[in-house]
């Protein structure tokens, strides 16, 4: 089923989405990568406030190319997510809603997909220009120092993504192989 849905977003809305959805989503959107993950884990061990508010948000595992004249950011493709993964059920406890990346999820983030009534996106990896091209604007908001791994507060319009896990405990990359094999047979 195909879908558009405004970011941020709450609870409700993410459980209205199913593994295998195709989302367009269009508002605002975080990036973070694996250092910028560990910056926020450690500013939440010395008890202090992330430089974004994750309630409602989505997440986008990315990190940039430059942008070429005229152009908001460079390619934009997502990078794997398990290697957020030791620091996902973290930020799913403490309101996250949505994690844009690429590949599957360990079960502990799954399982707190399922507790917090959040949804894990996949993005197509090798399609970063195009999905740049969805990105209307981009801005650090955290970690300059990070380089391409800072935290960048991005505009998007319409950013096509797809549901793997959803609240349910769907997951489109073990439905679909089932679903390929009884095709097959």
């Amino acid at each position: 089923m195909e879908k558009h849905l405004n970011v941020p977003f709450d609870k409700k809305e993410a459980q209205g989405l199913r593994s295998g959805d195709y989302v367009y989503l269009t508002g605002t959107i975080y990036t973070a990568r694996d250092a910028a993950h560990k910056r926020m884990w450690e500013a939440l061990q010395a008890g202090e406030r992330l430089p974004m508010p994750l309630e409602g948000n989505v997440i986008y595992y990315m990190g940039p190319s430059p942008a070429r004249e005229g152009r908001p950011i460079g390619s934009a493709g997502p990078t794997t997510a398990s290697r957020m993964d030791k620091y996902a059920p973290t930020l799913l406890d403490l309101g996250l809603v949505g994690m844009i990346g690429k590949g599957k999820r360990t079960q502990e983030v799954r399982d707190a997909i399922i507790r917090n009534g959040a949804v894990y996106f996949a993005a197509v990896g090798g399609a970063g220009a195009l999905l740049s091209k969805s990105i209307t604007s981009s801005e650090v908001v955290a970690y300059e120092d990070l380089g391409t791994e800072a935290i960048r507060r991005l505009e998007v319009k319409d950013f096509p993504v797809i549901v793997v896990d959803d609240c349910k405990g769907e997951d489109l990359y073990e439905t679909a192989v089932k679903q390929y094999r009884e095709e097959a047979t």
